[in-house]
């Protein structure tokens, strides 16, 4: 462990904070996954009224139980955990409201690599075709590999002000403000009902062709990550959020349907889980096909929790403090091991589904009082 820290010691570091902007070459592109390169950042907290009264050892390892204790220990004693810009012994007892500093060695999970489009460029509004598995903004483990990121790295477009939402493994139209005050005006707009949204969704069995209206209460549950739709038991009232979403049949092939949806409002995974109410899931969605989803949900392995599960193990092999070296399209690319990382050697952080892929769900139009903006139709929407 002391050769550990001496390593890291001697290290030349450059700490990040979300104040840098990410870059083009902070991206590898390996078997069809675009990867961030690992860089170090400073992750910042303040103390907790809970937390206070405890070592600041012990606070980690209660709090944050994506690694060892043993790992704690180091970092404190290595200066990488630091109370209000300070290092402290490993039994400290933190206070309430002090500033704590945790750099770590970023590990952020790969996205598909596909192309954030530009579809419209205008002087207060950018219209974009979000490619599915690619999160809209910074959230959970996912800084530089978002859609933000990536605009502002490949295609120099900052700041930009995403004005609605678009699950991370939903792909399709975006819109994105470029100032505050646009956003403003289109977040009013949304607010009093005057924005019309329409989806396309590819679901199993043959759909109904009349139009289908699912006016169900949705209730998400942040824990497992996924909603249910409410239900009523003798008196007592409706679970979670009044919710409601037009259903129309496009086409069919007799084992899947292409189904038009119209979000009436926009409670999280609602056209997912009234689409399983339906008796017709999206056909890839793991989290919500019926034979799948309890299982999955229990395991931890649903795509949409890679996001926000940090769990990291110490490597089982020895950590390197050499550079390691991957293939890209037949150039070599390379980035620094860090001796204390609980993800090196490894580029993909551990606890992340390698195997996921985009739902067959795509925004395609939004449309307002005197707007419209439209996104082109993805390659699973013909039965051809």
């Amino acid at each position: 462990m002391k050769r550990r820290r001496d390593e890291a010691a001697e290290m030349e570091i450059v700490w990040q904070t979300p104040a840098n902007p990410p870059e083009r070459h902070d991206y590898i592109f390996r078997n069809g996954k675009r990867h961030v390169r690992p860089y170090y950042f400073e992750f910042i907290s303040h103390v907790k009224n809970r937390w206070a009264g405890k070592t600041i050892v012990d606070l980690f390892t209660e709090e944050f139980k994506g690694r060892p204790y043993d790992y704690y220990v180091n970092a404190v004693q290595s200066g990488r955990i630091q109370v209000d810009g300070e290092m402290v012994p490993v039994s400290y007892i933190v206070r309430s409201s002090q500033k704590i500093s945790h750099f770590v060695h970023r590990h952020e999970p790969p996205v598909l690599a596909l192309d954030v489009s530009v579809l419209q460029k205008e002087p207060d509004v950018l219209t974009i075709c979000k490619p599915a598995s690619v999160p809209v903004h910074p959230c959970g483990q996912y800084r530089k590999n978002t859609v933000v990121g990536i605009l502002q790295a490949e295609h120099g477009l900052a700041p930009l002000f995403p004005i609605h939402r678009l699950d991370r493994l939903v792909s399709g139209l975006l819109i994105l403000a470029r100032s505050a005050s646009k956003a403003d005006s289109f977040r009013q707009q949304i607010e009093a009902g005057m924005v019309q949204k329409q989806y396309i969704a590819k679901v199993t069995g043959v759909f109904p062709d009349d139009e289908q209206v699912v006016n169900v209460n949705v209730n998400y549950n942040a824990r497992e990550g996924r909603s249910t739709v409410g239900n009523c038991c003798g008196n007592t009232p409706l679970k979670g959020k009044s919710a409601c979403t037009k259903f129309t049949r496009i086409s069919t092939n007799g084992t899947h349907s292409i189904v038009l949806c119209e979000p009436i409002t926009g409670r999280t995974h609602q056209i997912r889980v009234h689409l399983q109410y339906t008796g017709h899931p999206i056909a890839n969605d793991m989290l919500y096909l019926s034979e799948f989803s309890v299982d999955r949900s229990t395991k931890g392995l649903s795509a949409d929790r890679a996001a926000a599960n940090s769990g990291c193990s110490l490597p089982s092999s020895s950590p390197k403090s050499c550079v390691d070296e991957y293939c890209d399209d037949n150039s070599t690319v390379d980035f620094s091991i860090d001796p204390m990382c609980t993800n090196c050697p490894n580029l993909t952080p551990k606890g992340y589904d390698e195997d996921e892929e985009g739902l067959w769900l795509h925004c395609i139009r939004y449309c307002g009082p005197d707007w419209v903006y439209e996104c082109p139709h993805p390659e699973w929407a013909s039965h051809d």
